[in-house]
């Protein structure tokens, strides 16, 4: 549990940086540059990913279980993952409607990603990790809207091409996803 929780600090910490200081990524670009800024700022996210994976897969050993959610539940789950894979490819593609109008889907993928799975799963580990992260996505959301409105962010234009590339992006990587790779990866379907 201890190495979970070490993984999703140094996790948020790192990926919290504009969140808090917003100015302070950019006066060390300038000492710096953008090689080495980079290359530390993976080299921290792959080290806290690994952290998290391997804390997570412990506590999956022995689990903590606080609810034992009904499979209908799992099923909705899987519906709200389609909606995160539609925010993530908003959020890749560019000009897309939902990029325009909330300004970062990708915060809203994970958001709708740490509901899904929050909701589905009910050990002590999957309430710290899927938790921390939607609270984490929550708060980053609104500072950073709060922040667009502050400095008057103008919304750029969209199209429904776009929209329709994100549509297939979602489409094709929830059926990758559910029909074969987490089971494959994570070791469990999405849909039992």
């Amino acid at each position: 549990m201890l190495m979970l929780i070490v993984g999703l600090v140094i996790f948020i910490c790192v990926h919290s940086i504009g969140v808090v200081a917003p100015n302070w990524r950019d006066m060390h670009l300038e000492k710096t540059g953008l090689v080495q800024w980079r290359t530390r700022f993976i080299l921290l996210s792959v080290l806290s990913l690994a952290l998290i994976v391997l804390g997570y897969q412990q506590t999956r050993l022995e689990p903590v279980w606080l609810w034992f959610p009904p499979v209908v539940v799992q099923h909705i789950a899987a519906l709200v993952m389609l909606v995160a894979l539609f925010a993530l490819g908003s959020a890749l593609v560019p000009k897309t409607t939902l990029k325009a109008k909330m300004g970062y889907p990708f915060l809203l993928a994970v958001k709708l990603w740490a509901f899904a799975h929050l909701m589905s799963n009910g050990s002590l580990a999957d309430v710290i990790l899927f938790g921390s992260l939607l609270v984490w996505s929550v708060a980053s959301f609104a500072i950073y809207r709060r922040r667009d409105r502050k400095n008057g962010v103008q919304k750029e234009e969209s199209g429904v091409q776009y929209d329709m590339i994100a549509f297939v992006f979602a489409m094709v990587s929830w059926f990758a996803i559910v029909f074969f790779l987490h089971k494959a990866v994570i070791g469990v379907s999405p849909l039992m």
